[in-house]
């Protein structure tokens, strides 16, 4: 163990309990969530209820935060032995794993009474959707199959739908489209990660799908995610939600985002190319999400 591992293990009550509890929360996960949920909120047509609609994010942030804190109690193991995750509150000995249990259990459970309570049903049901099937199904699954990927990219992508619900009270059309884009760019994104972390990964037994599979159909998953992301992102167009600027920027940005995918299997040096597109994923998102609001608004 390094002496930064040390110290931090040494001194468990060194900076209090505050900055523990944030971290277990992952709150540059919680933020993304955050802007994707607004984004679903604002394509909904009904009118928007301010009030309504921030107890939603809040609600919803908690959810997220009380899910992140769960699965890493329950990852705890893995993220000892894990280079980028040993140092996480829990396996760095700065918090106990009861306390970060109760916390995740507490949090989520506000969250999901605040969206009953406070918001609507269709927001609470999906909210709490996600929470299960990313805190008892993905995060187990990870250890087991590679297909985990396919499982946790639900729940990653329910946030935009809980945004529009909780301003509609329902699901249709344009809320479902935003789900599907979210939910497909997730494959390939997380795969460019897996490829680049891939020792990691492996010597915490998590079995992602380079470690499972092997780089090269790992690249080919890359290629056939990026061409069902393209087909998916035009989807709104031939459906009639979103207009000509819309199609310019999702036709131009996906098929972009298609080539360099598509370069990574004629590439030797796989590692700078995979952290390459992982880049190239975020902004080709904000394109798809920022010109949807802009169209459907």
């Amino acid at each position: 163990m390094s002496t930064t591992a040390q110290s931090v293990v040494s001194e468990p009550q060194s900076s209090g309990l505050v900055a523990p509890l944030l971290q277990l929360s992952k709150p540059g996960v919680t933020r993304l969530v955050m802007v994707t949920a607004v984004c679903g909120a604002l394509v909904a047509p009904q009118r928007i209820h301010t009030l309504t609609l921030l107890i939603a994010l809040f609600a919803t942030a908690l959810v997220v935060a009380g899910a992140n804190a769960l699965n890493m109690v329950l990852e705890r193991d893995v993220d000892a032995k894990m280079e980028r995750t040993r140092l996480r509150p829990i396996p760095a000995g700065r918090i106990s794993s009861d306390l970060a249990l109760w916390f995740g259990i507490c949090v989520s459970g506000m969250g999901i009474a605040l969206l009953v309570a406070l918001v609507n049903l269709v927001a609470a049901t999906l909210a709490g959707l996600a929470l299960l099937s990313y805190v008892l199904v993905y995060t187990p699954l990870k250890r087991s199959t590679h297909y985990a990927l396919h499982v946790g990219a639900v729940p990653g992508a329910m946030p935009p739908l809980i945004g529009y619900a909780a301003v509609a009270g329902q699901i249709d059309t344009a809320g479902f489209l935003l789900f599907l884009i979210l939910l497909v760019w997730q494959l390939p994104h997380f795969m460019a990660i897996a490829i680049f972390r891939r020792a990691d990964y492996q010597a915490a037994g998590l079995r992602v799908f380079p470690v499972a599979v092997g780089l090269a159909r790992t690249k080919r998953a890359i290629c056939f995610y990026s061409v069902v992301l393209l087909l998916v992102s035009l989807a709104p167009v031939a459906l009639g939600v979103t207009g000509l600027p819309y199609a310019i920027i999702a036709g131009l940005s996906g098929v972009g985002f298609l080539v360099w995918g598509t370069y990574g299997s004629r590439v030797k040096e796989t590692v700078p190319w995979a952290r390459s597109l992982f880049l190239a994923s975020m902004p080709h998102l904000v394109l798809l999400f920022a010109a949807f609001v802009a169209s459907a608004m």
